[in-house]
């Protein structure tokens, strides 16, 4: 692919266009995306013109967003040509984080290349961290057996949580999924839900059953959950269980009291990994009733072997909105 500088006569103060060359007509018919689509996305977030001539791309606009745009550009194509798609997530990686190199050999489910991209196989999707915060926290899944990710809605902590857990369960690195929740949502009572238990429950836990489809064959999904080597349980349902051989994760720790926190994470088995993701601006306990997961943070923070990870609004990966809604509340809780 030829990359080249050019200045665009027809302006005064000549203008600076990046002209990329791609020799597969195919493979920049994908990059482009359907009418244009993601040629547009880079255009409206970096604020460029792009124009497509034959099997080139111009660039064109300001020094830093033309060269970033460029940077997006031949690294999008360089994964199309091994094979992998581009979705907008892709682009909003890209975006955030820059390219990397792809030159290095894949080491089992996680591959670390030289450059620093982290990918998790599962057996629907490949997932690939979307920010830095991100790629750190996935690296500290699979090297710490407790990790804490700590942060607003829509930063990935229990998605990604998942993603390995699922990953490490289909190479074998454990024998199953335990996945739970308090069955606490803004001040709702569980006994004026209609149905038995299962159903009553299940409404609390479905944000763990979605982040499951994404990454299990429903067919597979389902007898896994028969036979139990996946379960979906409410926190309550973990007392007097040591939970072995396992990945564990806590979701919506911020609603656990202190108690149920020391009692989850005494459950650590031989052979298992432990995850606790939470939003501590998200506590729907009773007033006066102290957060588990303040309270692990503040006592489990200097242990070595177990990880904080943190993520702000900058991590978002929802619609840019959730970013924009997040900081308007984090600066209105912020004292004058």
């Amino acid at each position: 692919m030829a990359i080249s500088a050019l200045n665009d006569p027809q302006t005064q103060t000549a203008t600076h266009e990046v002209l990329l060359e791609f020799p597969d007509n195919r493979l920049l018919i994908d990059l482009c995306g359907e009418y244009d689509r993601n040629l547009a996305d880079i255009e409206q977030k970096l604020g460029v013109q792009i124009v497509r001539r034959g099997n080139q791309l111009s660039v064109m606009g300001e020094d830093s967003a033309r060269e970033q745009a460029a940077g997006v550009l031949t690294a999008l194509y360089d994964r199309l040509e091994t094979g992998r798609s581009v979705e907008s997530g892709d682009i909003d990686r890209e975006l955030r984080m820059g390219p990397d190199s792809d030159d290095a050999e894949p080491d089992g489910q996680l591959q670390m290349f030289r450059g620093g991209r982290v990918e998790i196989k599962t057996r629907k999707k490949l997932v690939e961290p979307r920010t830095e915060a991100q790629k750190a926290y996935v690296q500290s899944l699979f090297e710490h057996e407790l990790a804490f990710g700590i942060g607003p809605a829509g930063t990935g902590k229990t998605y990604l949580a998942v993603a390995v857990g699922v990953s490490m369960f289909i190479t074998g690195h454990v024998d199953r999924i335990i996945l739970s929740r308090p069955a606490v949502e803004a001040g709702e009572k569980l006994g004026y839900l209609p149905g038995d238990m299962k159903d009553k429950v299940d409404p609390y836990m479905q944000p763990l059953y979605d982040a499951l489809n994404d990454f299990l064959p429903g067919k597979q999904l389902a007898k896994l959950i028969e036979d139990k080597r996946i379960e979906i349980a409410p926190l309550a349902f973990m007392r007097g269980r040591t939970l072995s051989n396992a990945f564990v994760v806590l979701d919506e720790a911020q609603n656990a009291t202190t108690m149920q926190m020391k009692m989850f994470l005494t459950r650590l088995g031989e052979g298992s990994r432990m995850v606790i993701t939470g939003d501590r601006s998200q506590v729907d306990l009773p007033r006066g009733v102290q957060s588990g997961l303040a309270d692990a943070e503040r006592l489990l923070k200097t242990i070595p072997k177990i990880s904080f990870n943190y993520f702000t609004a900058r991590d978002v990966v929802r619609h840019p909105l959730v970013a924009a809604i997040i900081e308007a509340y984090d600066a209105d809780s912020t004292p004058a």
